[in-house]
């Protein structure tokens, strides 16, 4: 079974993620998408909406209006830390980046 945060840390990551990275959430939504889920129809938006020790969960909606839940196992492993969680979500941003043809900012 994956680790599990707790609610402060879900809320904290969340809210940074869908406060401040909107753009990145979109990007790691479209790099790994399931083609057929989307069926064609362009990702509009996407917000994570969660994260366990094995992946994160964002929320994409589509052209149409529709949604689909990108799932994305985190590419270092199983993590149990906070600190971790960044380190993942940084890695999945720079292979997002890396499919679609996008150059990905520095990190600080």
């Amino acid at each position: 079974m994956p680790h599990l945060f707790d609610d402060a840390v879900l809320a904290a990551v969340l809210g940074h993620m869908n406060g401040d990275h909107a753009d990145d959430n979109l990007l790691i939504a479209r790099a790994f998408a399931d083609a057929d889920a989307v069926n064609g129809d362009g990702i509009a938006s996407a917000s994570m909406t969660g994260f366990d020790g094995a992946a994160g969960r964002w929320v994409a909606t589509l052209a149409d209006g529709s949604t689909v839940t990108v799932e994305v196992a985190w590419p270092g492993g199983p993590i149990t830390e906070r600190p971790e969680v960044r380190r993942e979500i940084v890695a999945l941003y720079d292979e997002a980046c890396r499919r679609l043809g996008v150059e990905p900012r520095p990190h600080a």
